[in-house]
């Protein structure tokens, strides 16, 4: 079932990038995907709120790796899945959080509050299962300057839509060193525990990855452009439809080639009795 979502996402991203791309609007690409920026340092001093409301500064996390994700807490689609992608990740991790890593969720929607924020590192922490992790697992929310320097500062490109409400984003991790330094980046919504590790190890050596060439920067959104009203709206059932018809593509596709190969065996098996 997770699969079959994840295509339609991706379908429904091939289909916003078209949409998108209408005249007085920019590149959806350029305007809402990571511009990665490996090696970029964060400043400690960037000022956000925890769970309980109180002010915190981005270095209190910064004395081992961080697993960084940028969310809106009320966007129940994409973020949800980035998030829920990255716990089914982390229970395959040996460790727990708050022991070698640190988690760390930032909404960069500046409405959202400590409210929003305590409840979803409750439903969190209890589907990751791992109790005494609550120190290891961070959900902040900002004000509008704070996250626009740590947006700007990790290349998240993101775009608000008034009349329906809604973000268009990327989606993914960003892993930083113990000194804020941006070591690599993980697209998409689904976080193998072996990749997981393997950036965090990378991390802990203070390695900075190269830039890998961004051919998941097509976009996993949910989102349409509607020209009546020039708005992004969600139409997942577009996606759910394209999904679809590319699997019966694929179906098709293998029946042929398997025919063919059908056909290429029996003509070498005649060509074989009649010598």
């Amino acid at each position: 079932m997770r699969s079959t979502f994840v295509v339609a996402l991706l379908i429904a991203g091939g289909v916003a990038n078209q949409a998108l791309a209408q005249p007085n609007l920019p590149s959806p690409q350029k305007a809402y995907s990571y511009d990665p920026k490996p090696g970029n340092v964060l400043s400690p001093d960037l000022l956000f709120r925890d769970e309980a409301g109180q002010d915190v500064r981005l270095g209190s996390v910064l004395h081992r790796p961080v697993l960084l994700v940028l969310a809106q807490y009320r966007c129940a689609m994409l973020c949800t899945q980035v998030l829920n992608g990255l716990v089914e990740g982390l229970r395959g991790l040996p460790v727990n959080a708050g022991d070698r890593f640190e988690v760390l969720v930032i909404s960069f929607d500046a409405r959202e509050g400590a409210d929003l924020a305590a409840a979803k590192k409750a439903s969190y922490l209890a589907e990751y299962g791992r109790p005494g992790t609550d120190r290891g697992w961070h959900f902040w929310t900002g004000s509008q300057p704070s996250i626009d320097a740590l947006t700007d500062a990790v290349g998240f490109r993101y775009a608000y839509s008034e009349p329906s409400d809604r973000f268009a984003h990327p989606s993914g991790v960003v892993v930083l060193t113990a000194q804020g330094t941006i070591s690599g980046y993980i697209d998409g919504i689904d976080f193998p525990t072996a990749r997981l590790q393997a950036a965090l190890d990378e991390a802990a050596a203070g390695r900075v990855a190269p830039p890998v060439p961004m051919v998941r920067r097509v976009l996993l959104l949910c989102y349409d452009y509607d020209p009546v009203n020039g708005s992004m709206t969600v139409n997942v059932m577009k996606a759910v439809r394209g999904a679809g018809a590319a699997t019966v593509l694929g179906i098709g596709l293998s029946l042929v080639l398997a025919w063919r190969r059908e056909r290429r065996t029996a003509c070498r098996s005649q060509a074989t009795v009649v010598n």
